[in-house]
């Protein structure tokens, strides 16, 4: 593999009649392969010249070593990026963020198929990465999640469009607090395709390199289709027991709620006490009252807006959390001193105000400035 120092390493592998499979590898194993700008900047060409080469058919995206395929954005950057300029616009954290989304958005419009191999841990930017491709497959390991309430952001990389994609009230349920899912969870909920033993995963690559991948990219997608699905069915009996299907019915009854607070007083007296619901219990609580809001008012505007505008109201609202404040303190009670001690601007959802919801909201640019305004426009 080529660039063993490179923060994403890629190999182009030949398959039987000489059509090829374009593999990118996240390389920081050791941050877990957060994925920071220069992996993004890596990205964004690569794919687009994978996408325009004729010769190949499919493209792997994988993470380096057994525990992650991605756990999030590296966000130090960015929390120095909002130190730096308190309450201000940052033009890291726009930077950032556009070239984060503009990279989700490619995976989802790619055309040829995209599988993403979500062993680990897949949370927040793992996610983005994830949720877009064409084929998705979760191993006994797998633990997603969009936990960005504990850190004062909110569940973004188009999560406003995959969010509400999901059966009635988990994507609320998730958003507010952060909980972990398995792979059955991720099968249920849309946002994974198959299950696979990651000790497979070199037996997998070597039957796609013997399958005859030809030019017609809907034939492509059926092949790789039949591949996954014949190895998922020897191995479906180790997938592990959903931690949603238990509480499913009270997680349905939370779309029916018309405010936040009703939201979250049926999260908080939903019954059992399983370590599952426990644990999301404790990070509801944990989490920004600002974030809250953000993701109840977020899943309502969500529903409407095709996914190009997805991304482009959440760049605003991720420049607009930029200079909050609330992102800022998150990131450091978290990730940097590790206090756990948020020191949050509210203390309830209630004590909130309407305005800074709707600064939050309001997007930074005009309409024919937004950093996003040609996403989207070439698929038409």
């Amino acid at each position: 593999m080529d660039g063993q120092n490179d923060v994403v390493m890629y190999q182009e592998l030949t398959a039987q009649n000489g059509k090829k499979i374009g593999i990118a590898t996240l390389n920081s194993e050791k941050s877990l392969n957060a994925l920071s700008l220069p992996m993004v900047e890596s990205l964004l060409p690569k794919l687009a010249s994978w996408q325009a080469d004729n010769s190949i058919s499919m493209v792997l995206l994988q993470g380096s070593g057994e525990k992650a395929f991605c756990a999030g954005g590296d966000i130090r950057d960015l929390y120095k990026a909002m130190l730096d300029k308190p309450g201000e616009y940052a033009p890291y954290v726009e930077e950032f963020f556009t070239k984060e989304y503009t990279l989700d958005y490619l995976i989802h419009t790619f055309g040829k198929p995209v599988l993403v191999w979500g062993n680990g841990i897949v949370m927040g930017g793992g996610l983005g990465l994830m949720a877009g491709a064409s084929h998705r497959v979760v191993t006994v390991s797998s633990r997603i999640a969009m936990p960005e309430m504990a850190i004062g952001l909110y569940p973004d990389v188009g999560a406003s469009w995959f969010l509400n994609r999901m059966p009635a009230g988990c994507g609320l349920f998730l958003g507010l607090t952060g909980a972990s899912i398995n792979a059955a969870d991720a099968k249920f909920i849309g946002l994974a395709d198959n299950f696979l033993l990651h000790e497979r995963k070199d037996a997998l690559v070597e039957k796609l390199l013997q399958i005859k991948w030809g030019d017609t990219v809907a034939l492509n997608h059926q092949k790789l289709s039949d591949a996954l699905r014949s190895e998922e069915d020897q191995c479906r009996t180790q997938m592990p027991l959903s931690q949603i299907r238990p509480h499913q019915t009270e997680i349905e009854m939370l779309a029916k709620h018309s405010s936040l607070a009703d939201v979250i007083a049926a999260i908080n007296a939903m019954p059992g006490d399983d370590k599952w619901l426990v644990k999301a219990k404790a990070s509801l609580d944990y989490g920004s009252p600002i974030t809250a809001h953000i993701v109840f008012e977020l899943l309502k505007l969500g529903q409407s807006k095709i996914l190009a505008d997805s991304f482009r109201l959440e760049l605003g609202l991720s420049v607009q959390c930029g200079k909050l404040g609330e992102f800022t303190e998150g990131v450091r009670a978290l990730l940097m001193d590790k206090d756990l001690t948020p020191n949050w601007q509210y203390k309830t959802v209630s004590d909130v105000p309407q305005s800074i919801i709707d600064e939050l909201f309001t997007s930074p640019w005009a309409a024919n400035e937004h950093p996003l305004r040609e996403l989207g426009q070439l698929d038409n």
